[in-house]
């Protein structure tokens, strides 16, 4: 099973995408967890990109390409994989176009997570993060509270908010998602590959919907 997840930020991507790996064996790739592992083995691609991690710059498609291709060729993608968060525009789809076709591969489907900007901005700026390494836990003020307040309630450390979550950035982000990623929905929908999901809810009912539409056993 090969599956591409579009959907803003605060769609809930990361969470639906980790259940769906867990159930079906599937490697989960983001582009960022991605891009710190590639740097941090060497690989060419890793070390391409860390160059211009270094002086600051954004990573060129075309090495991000290169990342997706090392990886999507390597053995941990033999059961499948989900593509969470890449590509983000029209140039990085049709790139991943031509480097599926390289390796032989296809998607099998694209899931939009449906959500109204209202929704998203709720749950990005009420998001707060435990930042001791050891243990990340991820918390919000309304859907999630941690139970010590202002302090992490697994290991005590006093909570964050990662600068990006806060609200005017927040608009910034969706505006760009709105002008980059969503046009995507529409290039899928042409190849037939989309499906909708409605993204706002519990999450075990955004998984069983998520399901029904991959039409596989629960």
């Amino acid at each position: 099973m090969r599956i591409l997840f579009l959907g803003a930020p605060g769609a809930g991507k990361g969470t639906q995408c980790k259940k769906l790996s867990q159930k079906f064996d599937l490697l989960h790739l983001s582009s960022g967890d991605l891009l710190r592992e590639a740097v941090k083995n060497g690989t060419p691609a890793g070390l391409a990109a860390k160059d211009f991690m270094d002086k600051g710059q954004l990573v060129p498609d075309n090495v991000l390409i290169d990342l997706f291709r090392e990886k999507l060729s390597s053995p941990d993608c033999k059961n499948g994989f989900i593509l969470d968060g890449f590509p983000r525009n029209r140039a990085q789809a049709e790139s991943l176009d031509v480097l599926l076709t390289e390796i032989d591969a296809k998607l099998d489907c694209v899931i939009d997570l449906e959500t109204r900007d209202q929704l998203l901005e709720e749950r990005i700026t009420g998001r707060r993060i435990c930042p001791n390494k050891a243990c990340g836990a991820v918390f919000h003020t309304k859907f999630s509270p941690s139970k010590k307040g202002d302090d992490c309630d697994q290991c005590g450390t006093a909570l964050t908010q990662r600068s990006d979550d806060k609200p005017e950035l927040v608009k910034q982000r969706l505006a760009i998602y709105h002008e980059s990623t969503a046009p995507l929905i529409d290039f899928y929908k042409q190849k037939g590959l989309l499906k909708v999901v409605n993204g706002e809810g519990e999450q075990d009912k955004i998984f069983a919907d998520l399901l029904d539409a991959l039409k596989v056993n629960k």
